[in-house]
């Protein structure tokens, strides 16, 4: 269950079983965040956090939501991802589809993202990531090159049209169709693409900023 995009709400302590996908994930360079709401952190909890590069945490205050969710599926449930949970207590939740419900995927995205704008980004040695862009070396006055552009953008700066690009992402497996709607696919997201969604304007996907199709 852990995908491109995955945003998880949980206390952070996971399983064997969860912690090893999320060793795989992060082997396959996928983005992950994971939100959670006490600040329990153990001192072998940190350790296999720091070992995780790709693996972002945030601390958001009072957050009691458990929503596991990637570009295509959205779980909510009040299952924490720890064994007792599984094992001792008798849980709920429903399966949010986004090809077969799309309004209500959208809420649900729309409402992780919030959360994780109100939230604390946390480096794994328990210090605040300061929310203001910033650079080792550079002036302050400068900004860092954007580590990810949107389709649009990566067609704009190939001198193609966004339909011209996707086509060819099309053709060369990146994206694959399904009932009318592009996803990403396993090649998309080993090259770093990732699902995103605006309320404004739909469905997109972001790519590294040196992305090219091979």
């Amino acid at each position: 269950m852990f995908y491109n995009s995955k945003t998880v709400y949980s206390i952070v302590k996971v399983n064997e079983r969860i912690k090893e996908l999320l060793e795989d994930k992060n082997r396959l360079k996928i983005d992950i965040r994971l939100i959670y709401g006490k600040n329990e952190l153990q001192p072998d909890e940190i350790d296999w956090l720091k070992s995780l590069d790709f693996v972002r945490t945030s601390f958001c205050k009072n957050l009691h939501a458990k929503c596991y969710l990637n570009e295509e599926l959205a779980i909510i449930t009040s299952l924490n991802l720890y064994e007792f949970s599984q094992v001792n207590n008798n849980e709920m939740g429903i399966l949010v589809q986004r090809a077969d419900e799309p309004d209500l995927y959208n809420d649900a995205y729309e409402e992780a993202q919030r959360i994780i704008r109100i939230s604390d980004e946390v480096r794994i040695t328990m210090e605040k990531v300061d929310k203001a862009l910033e650079t080792d070396s550079s002036p302050a006055t400068s900004k860092p090159k954007p580590d990810k552009l949107s389709t649009s953008k990566i067609a704009k700066s190939s001198g193609l049209k966004t339909n011209e690009l996707i086509s060819q992402l099309l053709q060369a497996g990146y994206l694959e169709e399904k009932e009318g709607k592009n996803y990403l696919t396993q090649k998309g997201k080993d090259a770093g693409g990732e699902f995103r969604m605006s309320k404004q304007f739909g469905p997109y996907f972001i790519w590294p900023s040196s992305f090219s199709i091979k």
